[in-house]
């Protein structure tokens, strides 16, 4: 349930003085709390005063220059001891994410990126930022990208590129697509293929959405017809595997080992490359453990790939 935050709900009215009302209750002595809390003696006594007058009860009784709670006022403390505890766990995580030697960065990436090029990155900057600590977020592109607005992400490894004014985005690298074919399809004993050559067969791909289907899509555009997709997946090795079975070809990046079944060709036209970039939100602060990791990150340009 959260609080209501109106300028006369009960959050809004009570919140800056409970930490004083803690103070007193603690101690039981005006004068100890205030040199404490480093206030005046009368301007904390008037602060208890006015949240008793705002709940409408008494939360301390008075004995000379000692106070004691009431039993109203020992309610109040223990839901102001837990509440006072949790926003101080919440100071020092929020401290804990911009932490120059051990704060966290929410990094996203392509389901392709995960196998070969992500590792790489991560263990080239832990070798000299060894305690960041790093929130890994697999997606498809349209998803990361406005997890990336929301301010769920800190960055992300995308393609293709998006082209929005509130969005920076940094090209780093290109890739070459290959057309991926059964071992027994007609064309498996080719090195090259055109694109076209395949128009009347069936594809298998990744879902709408997803920076490879756009592609894909384009690509078929360029080469004059649209492609027929037969089977639909998530990710790269489960299409393979589905090219594997005959069910279809499929445009996708180079298999890091090679997949039984399948053959692997270049395609001549049009040229199937992806371009593949770093993208963060325009104007936003980053902490100090997200700009390094991007500098780093920006750093790897031309090398963020092995090319084949």
């Amino acid at each position: 349930m959260l609080a209501e935050l109106g300028p006369d709900g009960p959050a809004g009215l009570l919140a800056p003085r409970l930490a004083r009302f803690a103070a007193v209750a603690r101690l039981e002595h005006v004068t100890r709390a205030a040199q404490l809390l480093a206030v005046p003696q009368p301007t904390l006594s008037r602060t208890v005063a006015r949240l008793e007058e705002e709940l409408g009860v008494a939360l301390l009784a008075r004995q000379g220059r000692t106070v004691r709670l009431t039993r109203a006022g020992r309610v109040l403390l223990g839901s102001v001891e837990r509440a006072l505890a949790e926003l101080e766990r919440g100071a020092e995580a929020a401290r804990a994410e911009a932490d120059p030697e051990a704060g966290r960065v929410v990094f996203g990436f392509l389901h392709t990126m995960g196998t070969d090029a992500v590792p790489a990155l991560l263990r080239g900057f832990r070798a000299d930022h060894p305690r960041v600590r790093f929130q890994l977020v697999q997606d498809y592109v349209a998803a990361m990208l406005g997890r990336l607005r929301s301010g769920e992400l800190d960055l992300c490894l995308v393609s293709p590129l998006p082209d929005a004014p509130d969005l920076v985005a940094r090209p780093l690298d290109e890739q070459r697509l290959h057309l991926a074919v059964p071992a027994d399809h007609r064309l498996a004993g080719r090195r090259r293929v055109r694109l076209a050559e395949v128009a009347d067969e069936p594809f298998v791909a990744v879902e709408r959405g997803y920076g490879l289907r756009v592609l894909l899509e384009g690509f078929c555009e360029e080469a004059g017809f649209a492609p027929r997709v037969a089977f639909e997946g998530e990710d790269a090795e489960t299409l393979r595997g589905l090219v594997a079975a005959g069910l279809g070809v499929a445009l996708l990046p180079p298999a890091l080992v090679p997949r039984p079944g399948v053959v692997e060709l270049d395609v001549t036209a049009p040229r199937t490359r992806r371009a593949i970039g770093l993208a963060w939100v325009a104007g936003r602060p980053a902490t100090r453990p997200v700009a390094e990791f991007r500098d780093f990150v920006l750093s790897r340009r031309g090398r963020l790939l092995d090319h084949d």
